[in-house]
């Protein structure tokens, strides 16, 4: 099968079409390695409203959360170092959850141990957007969209 190369504008765009008929493949999971996976998830569970779909114990501790139609795989391993979340600008990575309310709940996550990095905003598209770390300082972006974008 020949390589993969992305349509250019001197190429046009007859190339797009084959690529076009690639079946669509799903993201099913995005994983995060924590400090501590059990209690993070226990907190996004009774916070975010997530749903543990899959619990693992020892050495990994690993916690597949629902969110919508999103897992996250949240898990601590000796293989590699863990990221120092709270030195990471947000925008470098965050989970992003839909919020109806973004003050109602900017103001109960804070409550519940989730700090503000960047205060309700609304962007050229007119989403309201914020941006929190949760108590582990993984950036966690509330957004409530002037147009839905996921069904």
């Amino acid at each position: 099968m020949p390589a993969f190369r992305r349509p250019t504008f001197s190429s046009g765009w007859r190339n797009f079409a084959a690529v076009r008929k690639m079946p669509a493949m799903r993201l099913e999971h995005c994983a995060l390695q924590v400090p501590d996976p059990v209690s993070m998830a226990d907190w996004y569970v009774k916070h975010l409203g997530c749903t543990v779909a899959r619990s693992g114990g020892a050495p990994n501790h690993a916690r597949f959360l629902q969110a919508g139609s999103v897992l996250i795989e949240l898990y601590q391993s000796t293989n590699a170092p863990t990221p120092d979340y709270p030195a990471m600008h947000p925008s470098q990575l965050h989970l992003a959850f839909v919020s109806d309310n973004v003050p109602a709940d900017r103001d109960r996550l804070l409550a519940a141990g989730a700090a503000l990095f960047e205060d309700i905003f609304q962007n050229p598209a007119g989403d309201q957007l914020l941006m929190l770390r949760d108590p582990w300082g993984v950036g966690l972006q509330l957004v409530q969209r002037a147009v839905p974008m996921l069904a």
